[in-house]
C-alpha cells in the first residue's frame, strides 16, 4: 500500500509537470509535443495489441492446449528473431544493438525449445486435464478482464508520467522507478487473477464446490493481497536463481571457485524454495495462509507424495513467459515498422518499450492457465485418490523411477562433488 500511494502520487505529480511543460513555451514543450505526437500513440497501439493477442493466445491454449505448447515454443523463437533482424535492418547503431539482444534471446530460446522437447507429451497431458474445469464456471475470466482493464489504465497515465519526467529532476532514474513500479504492479494483477482462479479450481477438485468467482476475486483483493504482494516481489527473483543453480549445477572442470560458488548456490536454493515458491498461491487462496507458510507447506507436500522432481520440471511457467515474449516481439516488429517510418529516432527506445509492455499484459491474461495448472498438482498432492485426478502423474512418477524416463532436475541439495 505505501508503494501503491508512493507510485499513484509520483504519477499524479509528473503527468502534472507534463502539463506544466506543454503550457510553458520553450524546450521542454517542444519536446513533449514531439513524444505526444511519435511515442504515446505507439505505446498506446502496443498496450491494446497486448491485450488483444492475450486473449487470443488464452483462448487458443483452452482450446488447442497440444497444439498451442508447441506453437508458443517455436513461435516465440520465431517472432524474436525476426524482430531482432527487422531491427538490424534499420541500420542505426541504437537499434542494431537491440536487434543483437533480440537474435541471442531467440536463439537461447531455440535451444531451451530442443532441450524441453521430452518433457513436451507430459506437459500437454496435464495442460490438458487441469483445463477441464474451466467451462464448468463460465465467469472465470471476468477477473482477467478487469485486471487487463484496470492494467490498460494505469499504464496510460504511467507513460504520461514518463513523457512528463523530462521535465523533472533526474529524468533517467525517475524514469527506471517507474519501470520497476510498473514491473510489481503487473505481476501483483497477475497474481490477483492467479489467486482467484486458484481459489475456485482449488475448491472444485476439495470439496467439489461451485465457488462464486466474484466472491473469490474479492477475497484476493483484500484478504490475500498482502500475500500477492509478497510473492510478486520474490517469485521472480527466486526463478532467477533457479536458473543459475541450474548453471551451476553443470559445471564441470578443476575451478574450485565456481565449485565454491556452486557450493553456496545450492544452499541457498535448498533454503529458499522452502520458504518461497510459486506454487504456494494455491494454498494461499484456499486456506489463506500467509505466503512463507503456505510455500513450505506445499513443498512438504510434493516431497511426501515424491512430486519434487516433476513439478521442478514443470513446463507451465516457461510456456506462459514465452507466450509473453511471443506479444512482446509482435508488439516490435509492428511498433517498430510504425516509428521507424514516422520518427527513426525512436525506434530503438519505442522497440524495447512496446516489448516490455506487450510481455506484462500479456501475463496477466495467462495466469488463468498457470493457476489451472498449479491448482492441478497442489490439489493432487493433497488428495490423489480424488475422482477427479487421473493416472497421469503416478505414472510420469513411476517412470522416473524406473529410469524410464530422465529430467534435469533442479538441484536442491549439494552434489557428493562438493561436499566436505
Amino acid at each position: 500500500m505505501v508503494h501503491m500511494i508512493a507510485a499513484i502520487g509520483l504519477v499524479c505529480f509528473l503527468v502534472y509537470k507534463g502539463i506544466q511543460g506543454l503550457l510553458e513555451a520553450g524546450e521542454a514543450q517542444r519536446k513533449e509535443k514531439r513524444l505526444l505526437k511519435y511515442f504515446l500513440p505507439q505505446v498506446e497501439a502496443a498496450s491494446l495489441l497486448s491485450i488483444t493477442l492475450a486473449f487470443v493466445w488464452q483462448k487458443a491454449m483452452r482450446m488447442w492446449p497440444i497444439f498451442m505448447v508447441h506453437f508458443v515454443l517455436w513461435g516465440s523463437f520465431v517472432l524474436t528473431l525476426s524482430a531482432g533482424i527487422l531491427l538490424i535492418c534499420f541500420q542505426r547503431p541504437a537499434t542494431d544493438g537491440v536487434g543483437v539482444v533480440f537474435i541471442m534471446f531467440a536463439i537461447g530460446n531455440g535451444l531451451y525449445s530442443c532441450w524441453v522437447t521430452p518433457r513436451i507429451k507430459f506437459c500437454t497431458k496435464v495442460l490438458t486435464k487441469s483445463l477441464e474445469p474451466v467451462p464448468k464456471f463460465g465467469d472465470l475470466n471476468r477477473p482477467t478482464y478487469l485486471t487487463l482493464a484496470a492494467g490498460f489504465l494505469w499504464m496510460s497515465l504511467w507513460i504520461l508520467a514518463v513523457i512528463g519526467a523530462i521535465n523533472f529532476y533526474f529524468p533517467p532514474l525517475i524514469i527506471m522507478a517507474l519501470v520497476l513500479s510498473m514491473a510489481w504492479v503487473t505481476e501483483v494483477m497477475r497474481n490477483v487473477v492467479n489467486l482467484t482462479v486458484s481459489r475456485v479450481i482449488a475448491l472444485y477438485y476439495l470439496r467439489g464446490m461451485q465457488s462464486s468467482t466474484q466472491f473469490c476475486f474479492q477475497r484476493a483483493l483484500s484478504v490475500n493481497l498482502g500475500s500477492a504482494c509478497l510473492g510478486s516481489l520474490f517469485v521472480p527473483a527466486i526463478e532467477a536463481l533457479r536458473i543459475v543453480a541450474r548453471g551451476l549445477n553443470l559445471l564441470e572442470g578443476e575451478d574450485e571457485f565456481m565449485f565454491c560458488c556452486a557450493h553456496c548456490g545450492l544452499k541457498i536454493m535448498d533454503s529458499i524454495f522452502k520458504r518461497g515458491n510459486g506454487w504456494a498461491y494455491v494454498q494461499i487462496a484456499t486456506y489463506g495462509k500467509s505466503f512463507v507458510k503456505a510455500s513450505q507447506d506445499t513443498w512438504e507436500l510434493f516431497q511426501k507424495r515424491e512430486m519434487e522432481s516433476i513439478v521442478d520440471s514443470d513446463m507451465t511457467s516457461a510456456i506462459c513467459f514465452l507466450t509473453g515474449v511471443c506479444s512482446g516481439s509482435i508488439c516490435v516488429i509492428v511498433v517498430g515498422a510504425w516509428t521507424f517510418s514516422v520518427y527513426p529516432n525512436f525506434t530503438a527506445t519505442l522497440a524495447l518499450l512496446s516489448a516490455y509492455v506487450g510481455y506484462l499484459l500479456t501475463r496477466i491474461a495467462m495466469a488463468l492457465p498457470h493457476a489451472c495448472v498449479s491448482s492441478y498438482y497442489v490439489c493432487y498432492a493433497e488428495n490423489p485418490d480424488n475422482r477427479l485426478f487421473d493416472k497421469t502423474i503416478q505414472e510420469r512418477i513411476n517412470s522416473i523411477k524406473t529410469d524410464r524416463d530422465c529430467i534435469v532436475p533442479t538441484p536442491r541439495s549439494v552434489p557428493s562433488r562438493f561436499a566436505r
